[in-house]
């Protein structure tokens, strides 16, 4: 959120999308029935710092951190907020006095807070619980938006890969040690995620296409998604047809770790110091482009989403209900999911960032990649297009060259082998794993001479960083 953005925020007034609150020390409860009647109908932007002519008051800068700890963990809660919701707030300083904001994205689902159903008009919020006809009218609305919500009562768990919900389990946890999923069954995180649901046209609870997508066995999902499959081909010497060929239609856990791989099997990596971390964009740009093909598609229509890596540009498209057609910029772009639930879901496990700010990364990591900008274009066929400037790929291959050097000095590898090594740590691996893939014997040669130098060079971290020795300890490349 820009300075100049809140500025006509705070100038437009309350309304359907806007709200003010003065909260100056701490999280009133009427912030969360906004977020709840928000959540129901069309999103919209939370400040807290102002009274209600918009004039800026201020947080206490004291209180701030502790207030902005309350919301997260309050929306966590799911005994306060259901589904659960990952939101947090943003400091934002106009004028000497500090303000909190947040943007509260439309749900996919009905949302509730503190057993209550709250809905939004002209007046401010209002509580809907005992209006049955309102909220069927939210309940069918959403569904009609989304199709990630679509009940399919014949699923039973006997379709579901329960062992999935466990591994996103441990991703969550790793990605955030206090994260509310640690202490919940498989059942529990479904159901805190949205993704077992009732329909409120026939009655029927069970589990949604979402879920079927995150942990259905590939032949449920074929059967519940016929449209859905992901075509990767790189083509680059033979341009009649291919140089290499993936057809992925598996769960969406597994699909994102073969595209991964499969783009960073056929691009190079260049690494940048960012932020005084060494970080490989390339894996940034990859996050982002396989995170939204997945995540941000239309799934009724029979329509093959495609990732094309040519000479000069990776090329991906799919299919799309587009909200307002033409290109995106960073000037024009507003942040509005297409699956709710499934874009939430990537957020916990830590495969894609809040809301909005995939965009900005793509943006950011594109241009420090080939120093150009992406082109996403929003239409009944999503385009993204990154270049990756031909001309360029020898420089890039002296960069890489130069690095590894570097690097050779404290990791005690090859050049080749450690730039496999790093392919193969895409996806979590053990040390184990990672010592039989070098063909290393000495487990306390591995650990001092690749290991360590690795994590001290940010070429990979720690999958569980505030539990080192933990057994279950693995390495992902950064």
């Amino acid at each position: 959120m820009t300075i100049s953005r809140m500025k006509q925020l705070l100038a437009k007034g309350e309304g359907f999308t806007v709200e003010y609150k003065t909260c100056d020390n701490k999280i009133s409860a009427s912030v969360y029935e906004t977020v709840c009647s928000f959540s129901n109908r069309y999103g919209g932007h939370l400040i807290l710092g102002t009274d209600d002519n918009g004039n800026v008051i201020g947080i206490d800068r004291t209180a701030s951190k502790q207030m902005r700890k309350d919301f997260a963990n309050t929306l966590h809660n799911p005994q306060k907020m259901s589904p659960s919701l990952y939101l947090s707030l943003e400091e934002i300083e106009i004028d000497g006095k500090l303000l909190l904001y947040a943007y509260v994205p439309p749900s996919a689902q009905v949302q509730s807070c503190n057993g209550k159903i709250f809905d939004r008009n002209v007046d401010g919020d209002q509580d809907i619980t005992k209006f049955v006809d309102r909220v069927a009218q939210i309940t069918l609305r959403k569904q009609a938006t989304h199709t990630e919500r679509e009940v399919f009562p014949y699923v039973t768990d006997n379709e579901i890969r329960f062992e999935l919900v466990e591994k996103a389990k441990k991703m969550a946890v790793a990605h955030n040690s206090e994260h509310p999923w640690r202490n919940m069954t498989p059942k529990e995180i479904l159901r805190s995620a949205g993704l077992i649901e009732t329909d409120f046209r026939t009655g029927h609870t069970g589990y949604n296409l979402a879920s079927i997508l995150l942990f259905g066995h590939d032949d449920v999902i074929r059967s519940c998604a016929p449209g859905y499959m992901t075509d990767a081909i790189r083509r680059v010497d033979n341009l009649d047809r291919y140089d290499d060929r993936l057809m992925v239609g598996t769960n969406l856990i597994e699909a994102y770790e073969q595209l991964m791989d499969f783009i960073s099997k056929h691009t190079l990596d260049r690494f940048f110091l960012v932020d005084n971390q060494r970080v490989s964009v390339r894996s940034w740009i990859a996050r982002e482009l396989v995170s939204n093909i997945l995540v941000h598609r239309e799934f009724s229509r029979g329509y093959m989403a495609r990732i094309i890596i040519e000479k000069d540009r990776i090329f991906a498209e799919n299919w799309n209900k587009p909200t307002r057609p033409g290109r995106l910029t960073l000037e024009s772009f507003k942040p509005e999911p297409k699956n709710p639930l499934l874009a939430q879901f990537f957020i916990q496990i830590g495969r894609a960032d809040i809301l909005g700010s995939g965009v900005r990364n793509l943006y950011k990591y594109t241009h420090i990649y080939s120093g150009s900008e992406p082109q996403l274009i929003e239409d009944d066929i999503f385009t993204t297009i990154i270049p990756l400037k031909s001309e360029s790929h020898g420089k890039i291959e002296e960069v890489r060259e130069e690095v590894t050097a570097e690097v050779r000095e404290e990791v005690r590898l090859t050049q080749e082998k450690l730039s496999t090594l790093l392919q193969y740590c895409t996806t979590p691996k053990s040390k184990k794993e990672m010592q039989a893939f070098c063909e290393v014997k000495s487990d306390e040669h591995f650990r001092a001479k690749v290991i360590k130098p690795m994590l001290k060079l940010g070429l990979i971290k720690m999958t569980i960083p505030d539990k080192p020795n933990s057994r279950s300890q693995k390495y992902i490349k950064l």
